[in-house]
């Protein structure tokens, strides 16, 4: 098969080794790619918001199969254009993408079908949040209702800082985003994250994993867009992922088919688990980054298999084959992210490192420039390995990431401290 993954980040260099290693797969192309999917892959210049760019590329490489990675293409509908298009593709539609692109409307799913999660309220204008932020009190969760790339959350632990987010959102810090938005209860809990295939109809559970969202070690500091991950969530025990497809995955999915808009793609949901009952914390309509690495480790070939099962609406034909293992990534990113950060660094080490089923380096942010690898965005590496244990995954990954020589990147310390 003809293969074409659409992204640039760690999550579709993740995907594409996984993929890549699968007998089925003949060519595979990335766009746009980066330096380390240059190594597996053909990269090519590519708009990925254009469905129609998209389709006249796959047609003209004899493309069999386009996996969307993130949720941007996803939210313009370039998966509706390859599927008119008769381009076979992983990815749900723009309407069952408005899972992650609209707050409210994923709030709006949870009430018809009863699904538990936070108490909430939408807005369209800054003085109504403020009010209703006044009478609630915190701690509470302002969130901006669009696609604000893993960074439109704000969990406020005091009232003024919540007020903030309002001005902030309604100032456009976080773009056309934060024009609407909604304002949740605060839970008290763990939080882990589900990854669930569904076809529009079946659902199949492919994988756990908990990532850290604040850059500082202790889970202190401001929310990035994850610093590390590790899978399986020991949280997510199997009478709470019973729970969580019971009362919340599949009512959701039955919704979404109810509506005329059948969910068809990955569904990532987040929860927040207290006493072993699970709540929805919000939906996601791809892989998470950086949990897709950790999953993919884990995973390995079948990836592709399954990914088509899902596409072909054949998902009642996949069964997911678990090692009894553990993975953790470790993310290296640039001095002064989340905030401005230079680019352009070289990072060298990285020949050195061992590349196998048990350890890899998954670039994100990294540009080939005269032969050398150097850093091109916030998130740049994704230090990744395989262990019998959690504790031996984390040795593996920080022994990698101790050989990275780039002294303009920085990483957390302590990746999987809560589970450990």
């Amino acid at each position: 098969m003809n293969i074409l993954i659409l992204g640039s980040g760690g999550r579709e260099h993740s995907l594409a080794w996984a993929i890549k290693q699968n007998p089925k797969c003949d060519r595979l192309i990335a766009a746009p790619g980066n330096a380390g999917m240059a190594e597996i892959a053909e990269c090519a210049a590519l708009n990925i918001e254009d469905g129609g760019a998209v389709v006249t590329f796959a047609e003209e490489n004899a493309i069999d199969f386009v996996v969307i990675g993130p949720e941007a293409p996803l939210a313009t509908g370039v998966a509706d254009r390859l599927r008119d298009a008769g381009i076979l593709c992983f990815g749900p539609s723009e309407a069952a993408a408005k899972l992650e692109a609209s707050k409210s409307f994923t709030k709006e799913i949870c009430d018809a079908c009863g699904a538990p999660t936070a108490g909430y309220a939408h807005f369209t204008e800054a003085e109504a949040a403020k009010t209703y932020i006044r009478e609630q009190g915190a701690p509470i969760v302002v969130k901006a209702d669009g696609l604000a790339a893993g960074k439109g959350v704000i969990v406020a632990m005091d009232e003024q800082t919540a007020l903030d987010a309002i001005d902030d959102m309604f100032s456009g810090a976080f773009g056309g985003a934060g024009a609407e938005v909604v304002i949740e209860e605060f839970m008290e809990g763990e939080e882990a994250s589900y990854f669930i295939l569904s076809d529009g109809k079946n659902v199949l559970p492919v994988g756990t994993a908990q990532d850290h969202k604040r850059v500082g070690d202790g889970d202190t500091g401001p929310n990035t867009g994850g610093m590390g991950a590790y899978s399986p969530a020991p949280v997510m025990t199997d009478d709470v992922a019973q729970k969580a497809m019971d009362e919340i995955v599949k009512p959701t999915v039955d919704e979404m088919a109810k509506r005329g808009t059948p969910y068809q793609g990955v569904l990532y949901a987040g929860f927040m688990i207290k006493d072993g009952q699970p709540r929805l914390v919000e939906y996601n309509v791809r892989f998470g980054d950086p949990e897709c690495q950790v999953l993919m480790m884990r995973l390995g070939a079948q990836v592709l298999d399954l990914l088509l099962y899902c596409a072909r609406g054949e998902l009642d034909q996949a069964k997911v084959e678990w090692a009894d293992d553990h993975a953790m990534t470790v993310v290296m990113a640039a001095n002064g992210y989340p905030g401005s950060y230079e680019k352009g660094s070289v990072i060298g080490g990285l020949e050195a490192l061992p590349e196998d089923s048990m350890n890899m380096v998954f670039h994100a942010g990294t540009k080939e420039v005269d032969g050398k690898v150097t850093a091109n965005g916030g998130r740049v590496l994704n230090v990744t390995a395989r262990g019998d244990s959690l504790q031996d995954a984390r040795d593996r990954a920080y022994a990698m990431a101790e050989a990275i020589d780039w002294p303009e990147g920085f990483y957390r310390k302590d990746i999987g401290w809560r589970a450990l």
